[in-house]
């Protein structure tokens, strides 16, 4: 009787603690998520409706004009053309740039190849600021300033770093088995990188794609400082012109917001379903 006593006391603990997790991480997610729901039901408001009532208050209307009148003036639509186009090309060649220099130093095992990922990792140290300056000279000496190509260039470049250093420290455990077995058969290095380690890179491969694209999608800096002109810049840039135009527009500033973050949550939300099944494809294999 004392051991079944001892026993329920020991998982009513165990539920307590559960529960109490699980309040926690309700909590988080809601603190997490408050400023969206500022964003979206202040996005609707009228100016009168905010005014009246505030930024906290539900909406009392239902208008769409901050909305509108944020995608006419910046011309979102071309915004949003050229951040995925954009962000998309970095993430393609940034994970090839990522796992061909991964494989070369994890698996190819070139000489000086610790020297190589040290620089590298130091390369990923260096913060942007300092980058500004001598990128913006090189651009302009190429005839590459003010074009979306200098910014997939240099971005492409920077993430790779990054991916470079992840990768070749999964490559380094690769199982030489598998290597030794496809050089048995006549596979050529690229023929074992295609057929052999890229199948069972896909998943990893596929997080890097994913963290490319957001990380590119929301750089503001460098975007701002080499796409001056008004067809090629940013979604991130174009929302910096909320502090020009619209500061005295809170609906308008709200819609805003809403607008360029919702593209990188669909995109995530999207492709994470393509992440699980990737996983699981790859844990079957």
């Amino acid at each position: 009787m004392g051991k079944k006593n001892h026993s329920d006391a020991g998982m009513h603990r165990i539920n307590l603690s559960a529960w109490l997790v699980v309040g926690l991480l309700g909590a988080s997610v809601l603190v997490t998520l408050y400023p969206f729901w500022l964003a979206a039901t202040n996005a609707v408001k009228s100016p009168a409706d905010y005014g009246a009532n505030g930024p906290i208050a539900l909406p009392q209307s239902f208008d769409l004009s901050g909305l509108l009148r944020f995608w006419h003036n910046v011309d979102f639509t071309l915004k949003l053309f050229n951040s995925a186009l954009i962000s998309g090309a970095v993430a393609a060649i940034a994970v090839l740039l990522s796992l061909l220099s991964a494989y070369a130093i994890g698996i190819g095992r070139i000489k000086g190849s610790r020297t190589v990922l040290f620089i590298v990792t130091m390369g990923m140290m260096v913060p942007q600021e300092s980058l500004v300056y001598p990128l913006y000279y090189i651009m302009k000496s190429v005839g590459l300033f003010d074009t979306r190509t200098s910014v997939i260039i240099i971005f492409a470049v920077l993430q790779s770093a990054y991916g470079t250093y992840l990768l070749s420290a999964v490559l380094s455990t690769f199982p030489r088995e598998l290597l030794e077995a496809a050089e048995i058969d006549g596979a050529s290095r690229f023929e074992v990188l295609v057929h052999v380690v890229t199948p069972l890179l896909r998943p990893t491969l596929m997080v890097l794609a994913t963290f490319f694209f957001i990380w590119t999608w929301n750089e503001f800096l460098l975007p701002l400082v080499l796409l001056i002109s008004n067809d090629n810049q940013t979604v991130s840039v174009a929302m910096g012109t909320l502090n020009t135009q619209y500061t005295s527009d809170p609906t308008t500033t709200a819609a805003a917001s809403l607008l360029g973050l919702a593209p990188t949550v669909l995109f995530f939300l999207i492709f994470q379903r393509t992440l699980t099944r990737g996983i699981a494809v790859g844990a079957v294999k």
